[in-house]
């Protein structure tokens, strides 16, 4: 079988960090790279590493007659106008074989009903991107504990948490264009892992039904005047009149529809981490056994002295949002790979070759916008938000937080 050829629509981050993951991925190839800026670097980097011929192209487009598979690693507020473009492409003739999204799916309901209805009425494939749910010791604390549960029952507590110091781009601190703050930011993760971290063995993804929701947003760093002053300055974002929430946390109940168990899963997101770099924290709680996990733990440290120091450029070469080049690092090898990255692209690889269903889709993604969107309602009204009542359901349809209208000052007390 020939390799399935990838078009890589985004030139940040997040494009970069997923080609380092494909480095390890067998059978696939990136064959063309769209962004608003000519990605140049990217391109080097694939025909670098031996990942495909990089072609860098105009449009969507432009593209989709060269490639299999079309994933979106672009920013939030152009995923609805990109998905159109996919479309498009596909109905003229462009032979796609599915289209991927990174998360989140969208910035609301009414985005993300969008987005699942232009590609199921075009009958097009698609998988969703959540990489902490593919992380190799997410899956191997499953595989552990299968016979455990099978005996004494599914885990009833897991709490999950996310921190850095703040994005790399501007438009993730603009809440207007990335959808929020960091609950939207990266809340998505830890409501994803935690959800399928209670979900029993043999059991899918959105088998645990979500009850309620409570949370609780605040801006607690990045609302100081000097910090403040930081990011108009740097990134142009003035949260002085604009704010988002720089930290948040809370609770998600779920109900096994089997057994009538709650269970509940508990998460915490923030933009302040000032120590070593990312953060990824997860642990849960059963009858008579636990698991936890972190990803600072390494096993590589390197120590470099204030001397030395001077010769660093680069201090994320060692970790992700890095926050010293100096001192006690913890190093990660392969990040990517840690991360879940490279494994959720050979499960994409394998559905879209075969074909056969991802592990993930773009209606589970919706579950998570859903989710997300009942942690700004929760804030705003400062109360459980009841997710079995139909008019609350209603209301999440086509609600819009208000930290994501450019109104976070009357939630946030700025």
């Amino acid at each position: 079988m020939r390799p399935l050829r990838y078009g890589i629509v985004g030139g940040g981050f997040i494009s970069a960090f997923q080609l380092r993951a494909l480095r390890h991925v067998r059978g696939v190839e990136v064959a063309g790279l769209v962004s608003r800026r000519p990605p140049e670097k990217l391109a080097a980097y694939v025909r670098e590493h031996g990942l495909g011929e990089g072609r860098i192209f105009s449009s969507i487009k432009e593209m989709a007659p060269h490639v299999d598979v079309i994933a979106l690693f672009a920013p939030n507020f152009a995923r609805v106008e990109m998905v159109e473009e996919v479309v498009d492409a596909f109905k003229a003739g462009a032979q796609l074989t599915g289209v991927i999204c990174e998360k989140p799916l969208a910035r609301n309901m009414a985005e993300a009903r969008r987005v699942i209805k232009l590609v199921e009425d075009a009958k097009l494939p698609h998988a969703y991107f959540e990489n902490q749910l593919h992380m190799k010791s997410m899956q191997a604390t499953r595989a552990q504990l299968a016979p455990i549960i099978q005996t004494m029952g599914p885990p009833l507590l897991a709490r999950s948490s996310e921190e850095h110091a703040g994005p790399h781009n501007p438009w993730f601190w603009d809440p207007a264009r990335q959808g929020g703050g960091v609950m939207s930011d990266m809340g998505c993760h830890c409501l994803a892992v935690g959800w399928y971290a209670l979900t029993p063995p043999g059991k899918g993804v959105r088998f645990l039904e979500p009850v309620s929701v409570q949370a609780d947003l605040s801006l607690l760093k990045w609302g100081q005047p000097r910090w403040r002053q930081e990011l108009l300055e740097k990134h142009g974002v003035d949260y002085g009149r604009t704010p988002a929430e720089d930290f948040a946390t809370g609770m998600v109940t779920y109900r096994n529809p089997e057994t009538r168990q709650l269970v509940k899963s508990q998460f915490t997101v923030s933009w302040m981490y000032d120590k070593q770099g990312l953060r990824l924290a997860l642990d849960g709680i059963g009858p008579g056994y636990a698991f936890e996990m972190n990803t600072l733990r390494s096993p590589l440290e390197i120590f470099i002295g204030d001397q030395a120091a001077t010769a660093t450029a680069d201090a994320e070469t060692a970790l992700e949002k890095s926050q010293s080049s100096r001192g006690l690092l913890a190093v990660q090898t392969n990040e990517a790979d840690l991360y879940g990255y490279t494994d959720e692209n050979d499960d994409a690889v394998a559905a879209f070759s075969l074909p056969r269903a991802p592990m993930l889709d773009w209606h589970y993604g919706l579950e998570i916008v859903r989710l997300t969107m009942a942690a700004y309602l929760s804030a705003e009204r400062r109360a459980t938000v009841d997710l079995t009542d139909p008019a609350t359901a209603r209301e999440l349809e086509t609600y819009v937080p208000l930290i994501q209208q450019g109104r976070g000052a009357e939630v946030l007390g700025r």
